[in-house]
């Protein structure tokens, strides 16, 4: 028999949430589960004394009840107050809100959200 030292096995690493999925857990927490994000753009943002990203996400709300509580998202949203670990919200905006009634009740909201890098 051989004595070969042996190597632990280390568990394979999480990869760590980027900022835009930690903000799309956040928003999905704003929506109580009834919003479904469909589109979500990033683009690099910096000034003289800050940097982050915009951030433009599209949101779907179908049925009753998910207008209605993306009619509160809609109402809430530019004073949340986040809390995404190495992130401030400098800035959240909604952009537009489109409602449909048939042939179910729809509501798409398009919002954006600037993210600064929180030294």
């Amino acid at each position: 028999m051989s004595a070969e030292p042996s190597t632990p096995i280390r568990p394979a690493r999480r990869s760590r949430r980027t900022s835009g999925e930690r903000l799309r857990l956040a928003l999905a927490e704003l929506c109580g589960g009834f919003g479904e994000i469909t589109q979500h753009d990033e683009k690099a943002w910096a000034s003289i004394t800050f940097s982050g990203a915009r951030h433009t996400l599209r949101l779907n709300f179908e049925g009753a009840d998910a207008v209605k509580a993306g009619e509160n998202f809609v109402a809430i949203l530019p004073e949340h107050e986040f809390a995404i670990p190495g992130q401030l919200v400098a800035d959240a905006t909604i952009t537009s809100v489109e409602h449909a009634l048939l042939p179910e009740p729809r509501m798409l909201v398009e919002c954006e959200l600037l993210l600064l890098v929180d030294a």
